[in-house]
């Protein structure tokens, strides 16, 4: 009796069937469509996003997110990479979300800047770091060097908040002229590691990859101890897509040691919501947020460019992908592709007829952005060469 109540139980928790349906690079784009045409109806046109609504009041809920905005326009900026800039209306409302940005952005002294919601508000790193990601994104799209002395000042600010542990403090305070001490983020550290490593892709030998190593060590090393993340390694997409960015720059053992962890924790959280079915539903959680499910699938699209590049980071099988140069041969990890896709297919699956994804009737911007990037990662492959079926 005791094995057959284990058995039982098992059988609704760890070892629950996994229920992932069929799914092909490509499965996606309806979905990404729709989620993007969300973001671009619903924009204000002074650039604004409509951060939150409730479809059961039929109403937009109060309050408004600076760096979500910056991630909303980060992901438009992905797709019209992705689409080669064909989709004028996603251009224009990336540019329209990247312009009321840039009209808030604040003097932070040393040649700095940062957007923030008031003239005298916060400066916050992550608002910094997914603006300068997204104005990385505008110049790999349009190859425009209009804002290039903007994406250097992001630059400069994001190193003036940088700890000599290499972790990231969350906060400027405008009233003291200076970074607030002792608060740190679990999302800002990774998010400017991100953003720095773009810059040093950008512009190369300007010295933009030495805070992006200091980052990495204190990732790879110290981050989850030291902010009391638990379980380790705290899921971080944006530490993933740095890794994949700093792939050809050389990196070391204990790097990719904490991206194989990484890989294993994005997996393990695919599987565990794709054994959320038929009578182990009783043991999962609900699924996640389309924003939360999101993250999941970009942090293993960025872990899936470091596998196509370096060859240290996990055994792997040559699959036929289409590169900068045609079609050819590329060592992606089949385990990663098949946990990406597998994501992939339950979150294109849970999106609703308006192309949002809700959460208890529900939904924000950092739904549709996440979900369209992490849908992105399983459709194309997206370096700084661009993004390509």
């Amino acid at each position: 009796m005791a094995w057959v109540v284990i058995a039982g139980l098992l059988r609704i928790t760890l070892a629950a069937p996994e229920v992932c349906p069929e799914y092909s690079p490509g499965d996606g784009q309806t979905a990404i469509d729709a989620g993007a045409d969300w973001i671009v109806r619903t924009q204000e046109p002074s650039g604004r996003y409509l951060y939150e609504y409730d479809r059961r009041t039929d109403s937009t809920v109060p309050g408004y997110n600076l760096v979500r905005h910056a991630g909303g326009t980060m992901s438009l900026y992905q797709l019209a990479i992705a689409q080669q800039g064909q989709n004028h209306q996603v251009v224009e409302a990336a540019d329209r979300g990247m312009n009321y940005l840039l009209e808030r952005a604040v003097d932070t002294g040393n040649g700095g800047m940062g957007p923030a919601l008031s003239p005298r508000g916060p400066v916050k790193t992550g608002t910094a770091s997914l603006t300068l990601v997204s104005l990385a994104h505008r110049r790999i799209l349009t190859g425009d060097p209009r804002y290039d002395g903007e994406m250097r000042a992001l630059g400069r600010f994001l190193m003036g908040q940088q700890l000599p542990d290499g972790g990231m403090l969350n906060f400027w305070d405008p009233k003291t002229g200076a970074p607030v001490p002792g608060e740190r983020s679990r999302f800002a550290t990774g998010e400017a590691a991100w953003g720095l490593a773009l810059m040093h892709e950008a512009f190369p030998g300007e010295g933009w990859d030495a805070p992006v190593w200091a980052i990495m060590d204190y990732l790879s090393t110290e981050r989850d101890e030291l902010e009391e993340l638990w379980p380790p390694p705290w899921p971080d997409q944006w530490a993933a897509y740095t890794l994949g960015e700093m792939a050809e720059w050389g990196l070391e053992d204990h790097h990719l040691d904490y991206a194989r962890r990484l890989a294993g924790r994005f997996g393990q959280m695919i599987r565990w919501d794709a054994q959320r079915e038929g009578v182990a539903e009783l043991s999962h959680l609900p699924m996640p947020r389309g924003g939360g499910y999101g993250t999941i699938l970009e942090g293993l699209g960025g872990l899936e460019w470091l596998a196509i590049q370096e060859p240290r980071f996990l055994p792997s099988k040559p699959v036929f992908a289409y590169g900068d140069t045609g079609w050819s041969s590329f060592p992606i990890n089949s385990p990663i592709r098949d946990r990406l896709e597998c994501g992939a297919a339950r979150l294109a699956d849970a999106q609703d007829a308006d192309g949002a994804w809700y959460y208890d009737d529900q939904t924000r911007v950092d739904d549709q952005q996440h979900a369209i990037s992490g849908l992105l990662m399983a459709d194309y492959r997206f370096d700084l060469g661009g993004m390509k079926p």
